[in-house]
């Protein structure tokens, strides 16, 4: 697997999947899924290099007190790609955080079934 670009249902196999693919509970979680097969596909990390740091983030995630039902899974997806998008200087940990912070604000602005959009002002 090192280096190779595996498909995530095999390279992964706690993912769970129907009969067309991996199951989310909502949009946000496809889109972190979508990122990780991206970030992959473009080489900034290899799905050994992920498994590994999913595995640790959900041990500290289990040492902090996550109940481990599965309802976190793809929180723990989130946190995994924060952390190697840091680690392999794709962004920084301020970065991200920034744009977590302007997503929060647009999120706080836009009606319930709307779109969020961000703004300029989102990110001051």
């Amino acid at each position: 697997m090192d280096g190779a670009v595996a498909q995530p249902a095999s390279a992964l196999p706690d993912i769970a999947c129907d009969a067309e693919g991996p199951v989310f509970r909502e949009p946000w979680e496809a889109q972190a899924f979508a990122m990780a097969l991206m970030l992959n596909q473009r080489g900034v990390f290899t799905w050994q290099e992920w498994a590994e740091a999913l595995g640790a983030e959900i041990k500290r995630a289990q040492a902090a007190g996550d109940p481990d039902t599965g309802e976190t899974y793809y929180r723990h997806w989130l946190a995994t790609l924060e952390r190697l998008v840091a680690a392999k200087g794709v962004a920084t940990a301020d970065v991200l955080h920034r744009y977590r912070d302007a997503w929060d604000h647009a999120a706080d602005r836009t009606p319930h079934g709307k779109p969020i959009e961000l703004r300029a002002e989102d990110f001051q």
